[in-house]
């Protein structure tokens, strides 16, 4: 028995880069018709918990529009066409802390909300890290770097203070990999 829709048509409504929205009809298994899914697009994604070569975190405070706070976050970002998942996180890393890792271990990949959007975040750890050229900001982008130890990134998260849920489980599953969970 096969649980996997056939789509049908598909019309798109809105393509912006980071927001294309359409709306498939589907046929279910059983044979009924789904006549309105809307599904967003969005690139894949990435972040990682980044420790430097003194064992240090690198965290960034970034203002979040949407929501209109502040946010603690971990670097990362979209992954650009013709990357890798690895590719785009050390790119994105130099690009916002301006350091560069010596190793990059994958630690897990989630689908955010799989009942509207088609994307995978990539989670890793980034190890010893090294200052390493200047911050490359996007268009809109503007953020604060900041080191903090991995037992007060452990208390960010237990203390819910990480609100960015794929970044929250990130830190999950690499305090997981390194055994202080």
């Amino acid at each position: 028995m096969t649980l996997k829709w056939k789509t049908l048509k598909s019309e798109y409504l809105t393509k912006y880069p980071y927001f294309t929205s359409r709306k498939d009809t589907c046929e279910m298994p059983d044979g009924k018709i789904v006549p309105s899914y809307y599904v967003v697009e969005l690139p894949v994604s990435v972040c990682a918990v980044c420790l430097t070569d003194e064992n240090e975190v690198l965290i960034v405070k970034q203002y979040r529009h949407p929501i209109e706070e502040v946010c603690i976050e971990l670097p990362g970002g979209f992954v650009d066409k013709g990357e890798t998942p690895e590719i785009a996180i050390r790119r994105e890393l130099q690009e916002e802390t301006a350091y560069e890792f010596s190793e990059i271990i994958p630690v897990g990949k989630i689908a955010a909300n799989p009942g509207v959007l088609n994307n995978f975040t990539y989670f890793f750890i980034a190890k010893g890290g090294k200052p390493h050229g200047k911050q490359h900001f996007d268009e809109h982008e503007f953020l604060k770097v900041e080191k903090i130890s991995l037992q007060e990134l452990k208390q960010l998260f237990l203390d819910n203070k990480i609100i960015q849920s794929l970044h929250a489980n990130c830190i999950f599953y690499a305090l997981r990999h390194l055994g202080e969970l």
